[in-house]
Formats: C-alpha cells, structure tokens, sequence
C-alpha cells in the first residue's frame, strides 16, 4: 500500500501546476490591455522577458543550477525563445489592439487543436476520442460564453485581420510547445531552459524593435510599471515554468486545455470585481469548459508504436504492462 504514495503525491503536483497555470494566464490577459497605448507592443516585449530573464538567472545562481549546455542545447534555448518568449507575444500584443477580449480568447483556444495536432506530427502521440470529445466541448463552451460579444461584433478588415493575428499566434506559442516538450524529453531542465530561451527571446525582440525604429522609451504609470511587474513575476516566470513542466510531464495536448480554461478564470474575476451578471450562456459556457477539462485530463494518450505517453520525465510502456502498473 505504501507504494502508491509517491504516485499519488506527484498527480497532485500536476493538478496543483495545471491550477497555477490557469490561474496565472487567465488573469494576464487584463494585465496586457494596461500595456498597450504608450509603449509600442515589441518594447513592451523586451522590457517584460529582458526582466524575466535577468530575475531567472539570478534565482537559478542562487540555487546552484547548472547553466552551462552545449551547442546544440542553445540551438534548441533559441528556437524556444523566438517562438514562445518573442513572436508569441509580439503578434498577440498586435492581435489584441484590434479585437475584444472574447475574440482573442475564442481564436487563441485554437493552440488546443493545434497542440493536439503537432503532438501527432512531431511525437506520434494519438489524442483518442474522449481527447477530440473534451476538445469539442471546450471550444462550443467558449463560443457559448461569449456568444453575447459574438453578437455585436462587426466582421470588419480590422476585426478580420485581429483574429488571424490570435491565430496566428496560436500557431508559433504551439510550435513553441512542441520545442520545449523535445527538450524535456532530452532530459534539459525546464527552469534553466526557460532562462536561456526568455534571454534569446528578449535579444529577439529587442533586434525586431530596433529594426522597426521603434524607442525605447517607459511608461512610469502605475498602471503600466504594476502591470509590467505581474506579467514579469507571476505571467512570465512562475506561469511559464509551471506549464512547460506540466507539458513535460502530462503531454502537449492535455496541458493545452489550459487555454480553453483562461477565458473561464477571466470571467470569476469580472464577476467579483467588475460586476459582471451571471447568465445562462455564462453557466452552461462554463460547464462545458468543465465537462471538456475532465475528458481530457483523464485521459492518457497513444503514440504511433501502442505505447504510453507518460511525459518526459517517466519512460514509455507497453500498454499491457502499463495497465499493471502499481500507482
């Protein structure tokens, strides 16, 4: 009986990062509309991963972690960086100038397909039919939930052009999820490769700005520096760290539910501090949001040689001996 202890105790790390993910990410959203105005979105960027990176370094030194890889582990920290810590964002920034908050949710959710997918090309991991099912679900709950913004919205070029910039952005943050898993399953740790990928990140970004002719110039509101610190700490550092070892651990196509779930976290908070009524398209959104989450999540996918896909950090099993196996 003691045996199931350590099992036990590491699924409920999962739920507890899948939770931090969530939770983080659904509130960043609102963090990044006090960001747009003054400085230009690819500086706004820089400023936010160049203080990433800088606090990440100084927290690995402090804990000892070994920063030093070789060639082709920083030819892998760069990718990651350019997808995940700087045209991500670049586009997502440009995307939200253009669309409401409901848009941006419904098109970002898209990264969930997309994941599903890239998992499939890149790992041979089969999502199954409760996975498609869960998927399904979460879309049509996130169409529900927002059906009223739907609504109104005018299918204009910019709204057009707003949308497939999200999309867009989907696309390069899921490629970005595809490089991190690969890494993990390379054996490199997350925490320092998340410090050298959001270093190459900000370089990035800070060559697009300067290529733009964009200044650097800051924005010394309140709304903007208390902003700028949440993405930083909690947005970018703890978030980030949090679900690239989820993706690791559960795979790409579970841990990308998570963004099916931000619009959810998004609307709790417009309940309790913006006033926002509660109604039907609100609650039956929401339960099916819930209802995709437990499909998925309970689920484990297939890959191509009828193994299973446990993550980077355990080995792959033959079904028939991982149906034995203790937990």
């Amino acid at each position: 009986m003691a045996v199931r202890v350590p099992g036990d105790r590491r699924k409920m790390r999962n739920w507890m990062l899948y939770v931090v993910t969530v939770l983080v990410w659904g509130s960043t959203w609102l963090a990044i509309e006090f960001q747009l105005g003054v400085v230009p979105p690819e500086v706004s960027v820089f400023y936010r991963y160049a203080i990433a990176t800088a606090l990440l370094f100084a927290w690995c030194l402090a804990r000892g972690l070994n920063l030093k890889f070789d060639r082709r582990a920083h030819s892998r920290f760069v990718l990651l960086g350019l997808l995940l810590f700087c045209l991500n964002y670049i586009v997502i920034y440009h995307a939200q100038q253009y669309i409401t908050s409901a848009l941006t949710a419904i098109a970002f959710s898209t990264m969930l397909w997309m994941n599903i997918f890239n998992a499939r090309i890149f790992f041979g991991v089969r999502a199954g039919g409760r996975v498609i099912a869960g998927a399904l679900l979460g879309i049509v709950g996130i169409v529900i939930l927002f059906m009223p913004q739907i609504e109104r919205v005018s299918l204009s070029d910019a709204t057009l052009y707003g949308a497939g910039l999200c999309v867009l952005s989907a696309l390069i943050a899921s490629l970005g999820n595809m490089v991190s898993q690969s890494t993990q399953n390379d054996g490199l740790p997350v925490m320092q490769s998340n410090a050298w990928g959001m270093l190459y990140g900000s370089i990035l970004t800070g060559a697009i700005a300067f290529g733009q002719g964009q200044e650097f110039h800051f924005d010394w509101s309140l709304a903007y520096v208390s902003s700028l610190l949440y993405l930083i700490i909690f947005g970018s550092i703890i978030a980030f760290g949090a679900y690239l070892t989820l993706l690791g651990r559960i795979g790409a196509h579970k841990a990308g539910y998570a963004v099916v779930m931000f619009p959810v976290v998004a609307l709790v908070l417009s309940v309790f501090f913006e006033g926002l009524e509660i109604t039907a398209n609100i609650l039956v959104g929401v339960m099916l949001v819930l209802l995709g989450n437990i499909f998925i999540l309970q689920t484990r996918p297939k890959t191509r040689a009828g193994y299973e896909e446990t993550g980077a950090a355990e080995t792959r099993r033959p079904l028939h001996l991982a149906a034995d196996r203790v937990r």
